[in-house]
C-alpha cells in the first residue's frame, strides 16, 4: 500500500497539488450554483477524445512503424540524428509533445544501440525533447494548454498557428545548426542491412521470449501500416480536427469516439492518462473560486498583466507551463502573450514542460550513471534556445 502512494505521488503530484489547492479554495468560497461554469467542458471533451485516438494510434504501432520505415533510408549518423529529432518535432504537432517522447525516446535509446552510438545517447535525447516541445506549441492540438486557450478564446487555429510560427521555424533551424556541428557523417550501415520489418523487430521486441508490447501481438511484425485500425483511428482523428476546429458539434465527436473504441479496442480507456483532465478539473475549481476572492483577483492581475509573458516564461520553469496556463488565464487577458510565453517556458528547466520528464526517466533509467551529464546537458542547451527564443519575442512583440 505504502509503494503505490509512493507511486501515486510521483506520477500524480501536479493532480494532487491541483486537489489540495481546490479543496482549499473551496472553504473559502463554498460551493454554490456558480460552480457549474467553472469547469471549460469544451476543452476537457476535446482533449480526452484526442487522447483516445493518440493511445489507439500507440497501441497498433503507427508511429513507430513510420519511424523504422524512415531510419531504412538513413545512411550517415547526421541523417540518423536529424530523422531522430524531425519524428518529435512533427509528430509533437498532433499527438502532444508528451505523447511523441513516451513513444519515440525508448524508439531512439534502441536505435543508437543499434547503431553502436550509446555515447551521444544524453545528447540526441535533449535535441529529441527540444523538438518535440517546439514542435508541439506550434499548433492547437500540439499541447494541453493550447488547446485549452484556443478553446478559452474562441481564437481560429490558423491565428494561433501563425503567432507560434517564427518561433518554431527558428528552433527547428537553431536545432539543424546543433546537429551539423555535433554530429558528422561517419556512414551508420547497420539499417542498410534491414528491411523495415527487420528494424521494426529490433526496437521494438528484439526478444520472442518476452511479453511483447500491444503494437506487434495485435498486429505482428512488418504490418506495414498497423491494420485496417490505422484507417479506423485516422478517420477519427479528422472527427477530433473537425470538433476543435468548430466544424461539427462536440457531442457528435465524443459518440463517434467513444463508440468506435468500445468496438475496436476497450483496452485503450485504461491507458489513457486520466490525471491530465482531472488536473484541468482542479485548476478550473481552484480559478473559478479565486476570481471571486476580490482582493486575490486584484493583486493577480496587477502582477501578471503588466509582464504576461515574462511572467508566464518564469512561472513555468517552476511549476510547469500548463499549471501556469491554467492560473494565469484566469488573471490575464493578453491572450498573444500568454500564448508566446507558455508556450516558450516549456524551455529551460527540466519541469518547465511536464513532457520533459519522459525523456529524463527514459534516459537515466537505462543509464543510471548519467543522470547528472544529462541534467547538465539538457539545461544548457534549454536556456539557449530559451534565450533565443525570448530574444526573438522581445524583437516581435
Amino acid at each position: 500500500m505504502r509503494q503505490l502512494l509512493i507511486k501515486v505521488v510521483k506520477n500524480e503530484t501536479i493532480l494532487i497539488i491541483a486537489a489540495i489547492l481546490a479543496l482549499i479554495s473551496c472553504f473559502i468560497v463554498p460551493p454554490d450554483a456558480e460552480y457549474a461554469d467553472y469547469v471549460h467542458a469544451s476543452t476537457i471533451l476535446q482533449l480526452v477524445c484526442l487522447m483516445l485516438v493518440v493511445c489507439g494510434l500507440q497501441r497498433i504501432g503507427v508511429f513507430r512503424i513510420i519511424g523504422s520505415r524512415l531510419l531504412h533510408r538513413v545512411s550517415t549518423a547526421r541523417g540518423l540524428i536529424i530523422t531522430l529529432v524531425s519524428l518529435t518535432f512533427f509528430s509533437a504537432m498532433l499527438i502532444t509533445n508528451d505523447v511523441a517522447l513516451v513513444t519515440f525516446i525508448p524508439f531512439a535509446i534502441a536505435v543508437l544501440t543499434m547503431a553502436d552510438m550509446e555515447d551521444r545517447v544524453v545528447l540526441v535525447a535533449t535535441l529529441m525533447t527540444i523538438g518535440a516541445n517546439v514542435g508541439s506549441m506550434l499548433t492547437p492540438i500540439g499541447n494541453a494548454h493550447n488547446l485549452y486557450l484556443k478553446a478559452l478564446t474562441g481564437m481560429p487555429s490558423l491565428e494561433m498557428i501563425g503567432i507560434m510560427a517564427p518561433y518554431s521555424a527558428t528552433a527547428a533551424a537553431l536545432l539543424l545548426v546543433v546537429i551539423f556541428f555535433a554530429f558528422g557523417r561517419q556512414p551508420v550501415d547497420e539499417f542498410r542491412s534491414l528491411d523495415g520489418a527487420g528494424i521494426e523487430q529490433g526496437v521494438l521486441a528484439p526478444e520472442h521470449a518476452l511479453p511483447q508490447p500491444d503494437e506487434i501481438r495485435i498486429t505482428g511484425y512488418g504490418a506495414g501500416y498497423g491494420g485496417w485500425r490505422t484507417i479506423v483511428y485516422a478517420a477519427l482523428f479528422l472527427v477530433c480536427l473537425l470538433a476543435v476546429s468548430d466544424i461539427i458539434p462536440l457531442w457528435v465527436m465524443c459518440v463517434i469516439v467513444i463508440a468506435t473504441f468500445l468496438f475496436t479496442d476497450r483496452r485503450a480507456f485504461r491507458h489513457v492518462d486520466w490525471g491530465l483532465p482531472l488536473t484541468f478539473v482542479m485548476f478550473f475549481i481552484f480559478i473559478g473560486n479565486m476570481k471571486r476572492v476580490p482582493e486575490f483577483y486584484t493583486l493577480a492581475a496587477s502582477l501578471v498583466n503588466d509582464h504576461p509573458l515574462e511572467v508566464a516564461v518564469g512561472s513555468s520553469q517552476i511549476i510547469s507551463n500548463v499549471p501556469t496556463t491554467l492560473l494565469l488565464s484566469g488573471f490575464c487577458d493578453q491572450w498573444r502573450e500568454l500564448i508566446i510565453g507558455t508556450n516558450l517556458g516549456g524551455m529551460g528547466t527540466l519541469i518547465a514542460s511536464m513532457a520533459s520528464l519522459v525523456s529524463y526517466k527514459n534516459v537515466t533509467k537505462r543509464y543510471p550513471d548519467r543522470k547528472g551529464r544529462y541534467l547538465a546537458v539538457y539545461s544548457a542547451v534549454n536556456v539557449l534556445f530559451l534565450v533565443v527564443l525570448v530574444g526573438l519575442s522581445w524583437i516581435i512583440e
